[in-house]
């Protein structure tokens, strides 16, 4: 199945038009005040799993009616988890016969085309795109897990979309929970009202020991793009690095303390440690200098190298004192640290995050209010990108220039047959980003 409104969108977008007027108005299929909200779930992995259980978590009746994954393999069980997770919830319903569970690359499109009113949308980021382009097309209200795009063709057709589903009344959720949790809200408030004066320098950590193993040997598939499939933490056109998948949240409280985006970057990243050819193509560490248009400094890092320095966290340095952010239970600690002897801590009391942002997604459904986080999620998806784009290629990059590269990481055509962007030698050995050699615009 050829990519064609990607290609499409390649030879019509600029970065004007993905901020530019779009798209014709069309209702959606919810309205509100009706009882039943029917959601679609596409990926049906740990995360897919997880976000569907919140949506059938919150406040009035709710009802999953169908499900789709690339592989057929793991539905099962994700349906299983899911309607364990709905019998808690007297007003959630989970009916999918088998003509509404689907697989394969097109999955996305006949969970869209039935009978929904919000699609979750958690495959691998590399193809949230495409399928809230789709989704947006149809009409569907929308939530969809973080990053929202591995490259900055898909940034900007989800910049695009985002217009369009505000013209069209769609409400759209993005899962940087941070962005829900008590904690952060009131902190950042207080910071947003001048408690630390003007804000000079921040830092913000994803530093761990890395995510799952590869899933499956070449051994167990039949073509290199299911492998990658299957892998897909380790590919670029799947992932965008750890940077992006999993740093992005740390990056996103920065873009939010200041209200804004990165307006240039430089760094530095390497694969050290996580060296074998099972490990894809993604390095296993990344360091970023992001500077912001007053001036103003973001310090990055993220590792996945075991047995070292564990920090997943935000910190930050204004005129007046210091932030310590960290996301989970507010007994982690989150503080802001006045200089003058002030300690201001979180009064508000803990609840889950992952589970507020459905909340408020779907209250924002019901009653009919604007809500839409896929501007900020789509920039901060950028600066992800951004930060990976400095450390792949060693260069001081503009965040404009940036958006506006066709330098993509995405395939030509989705099928288990078809090539994807990058593949091995003949011991299995993929080509690995090199500073100064590797052109990213």
């Amino acid at each position: 199945m050829a990519s064609s409104n990607r290609r499409e969108f390649l030879k019509q977008s600029s970065v004007a038009a993905a901020v530019g007027t779009l798209a014709s108005l069309a209702p959606s299929v919810y309205a509100a005040g009706d009882d039943v909200i029917k959601i679609g779930l596409v990926g049906c992995g740990g995360r897919g799993t997880g976000a569907a259980s919140q949506a059938l978590s919150t406040e009035g009746r709710v009802k999953l009616v169908a499900v789709g994954d690339a592989f057929r393999d793991v539905i099962s069980a994700s349906l299983r988890g899911i309607q364990n997770a709905a019998k808690k919830n007297p007003n959630a319903e989970t009916d999918v016969p088998e003509d509404h569970i689907f697989d394969g690359f097109d999955a996305y499109k006949k969970v869209i085309d039935s009978d929904i009113d919000l699609v979750v949308l958690a495959t691998p980021p590399g193809f949230r795109p495409i399928h809230f382009a789709y989704a947006v097309e149809k009409g569907k209200h929308v939530f969809m897990e973080k990053p929202v795009a591995t490259d900055a063709t898909g940034v900007r057709m989800v910049l695009e979309n985002a217009k369009k589903a505000k013209d069209k009344n769609l409400k759209v959720g993005v899962g940087l929970q941070r962005r829900h949790e008590a904690s952060y809200i009131e902190l950042i408030d207080q910071i947003h009202n001048g408690a630390l004066g003007e804000m000079l320098a921040m830092r913000v950590y994803w530093n761990g020991g890395g995510v799952w193993e590869p899933k499956k040997s070449r051994e167990q598939v039949k073509t290199e793009m299911e492998y990658q499939m299957w892998n897909w933490y380790y590919y670029n056109w799947l992932c965008g690095d750890h940077i992006c998948e999993q740093h992005i949240h740390n990056l996103d409280v920065g873009n939010w303390i200041k209200k804004g985006f990165p307006v240039s970057a430089n760094g530095m990243g390497g694969r050290q440690v996580r060296t074998d050819k099972r490990y894809g193509e993604i390095f296993d560490h990344h360091a970023v200098e992001y500077t912001f248009a007053d001036g103003s400094k973001m310090y990055s890092q993220c590792r996945h190298i075991k047995n070292c320095w564990n920090a997943v966290d935000e910190h930050g340095h204004g005129t007046k004192g210091e932030f310590h952010l960290a996301g989970g239970n507010p007994t982690r600690g989150c503080v802001l640290d006045l200089f003058d002897g002030t300690k201001i801590t979180p009064k508000g009391a803990y609840k889950d995050p992952y589970q507020v942002e459905h909340d408020d997604l779907f209250a924002a459904i019901r009653n009919n209010k604007a809500y839409s986080e896929a501007e900020y999620g789509a920039m901060s998806t950028m600066t992800s990108i951004l930060g990976r784009m400095c450390t792949y290629s060693g260069k001081v990059i503009k965040m404009d220039e940036a958006l506006a590269s066709n330098v993509g990481v995405m395939p030509k055509v989705f099928a288990f047959d078809a090539d994807p962007p990058t593949l091995p030698n003949a011991e299995g050995e993929y080509p690995i980003p090199t500073p100064g050699v590797t052109k990213v615009l």
